[in-house]
């Protein structure tokens, strides 16, 4: 993988409005993908997110009817629920840490001052605070997710039209502490899907990206 391409799978990938139902991504690339999103980055690694992978074909149906009837819901090869955690509580927190004491082998009370730190700056927030706050550090997910699947030439949809609250109740999301916040369609584009022939349509590039020096 080298600086073209690179460049090649970013100028390649657009936002797929029309899927070929009779292709699958394969097991390995689902693999990768998958990993994608279990390496994403998260604000104090603490990861207020979950992902759910919809594979019920009867499920897709109905959350094609509350997503403007999007055939990306249906017709793509997967389909991803991107969840944000409405509450980062003391307890959770504590699973965290403990995650990292099993993981890197460290003593726990080594942790207590970022324990504390955490629970000062999230537990003990405003919920508002925290809802957005949990909703981004999803959308930081879903970017790495984008890009890995630009990097494999497999298309991907960002989807943002879809009514949460009907999503979180076809989903039994009630009392999980978790909610909806977008989706990614994930599959390959329809020969005759014509956005895919569009010119990408961007700013100047140094109207955008600028220098203080």
């Amino acid at each position: 993988m080298n600086h073209a391409n690179i460049k090649e799978a970013l100028e390649w990938r657009y936002a797929t409005k029309r899927y070929d139902a009779t292709k699958k991504i394969s097991e390995n690339d689902w693999n990768l993908l998958k990993q994608s999103l279990h390496l994403s980055p998260s604000s104090y690694g603490v990861q207020p997110w979950k992902f759910l992978v919809i594979e019920n074909p009867e499920v897709r149906e109905k959350l094609k009817a509350v997503s403007w009837n999007q055939t990306q819901v249906t017709d793509a090869s997967h389909y991803v629920v991107f969840l944000y955690k409405q509450e980062v509580d003391p307890q959770f927190i504590q699973k965290f840490v403990d995650r990292i004491v099993e993981v890197r082998g460290v003593p726990a009370e080594s942790l207590d001052g970022y324990k504390g730190m955490m629970i000062e700056n999230l537990a003990k927030a405003p919920d508002e605070k925290i809802r957005v706050w949990s909703q981004r550090q999803a959308y930081i997910a879903m970017g790495f997710l984008l890009q890995t699947a630009a990097l494999l030439k497999i298309d991907a949809t960002p989807m943002e039209g879809l009514d949460a609250t009907a999503y979180d109740k076809i989903l039994g999301l009630e009392g999980s502490g978790y909610k909806t916040v977008a989706t990614v369609a994930l599959g390959y584009r329809h020969p005759e899907d014509s956005f895919q022939n569009l010119k990408k349509v961007r700013f100047a590039e140094d109207t955008i990206i600028q220098y203080v020096k």
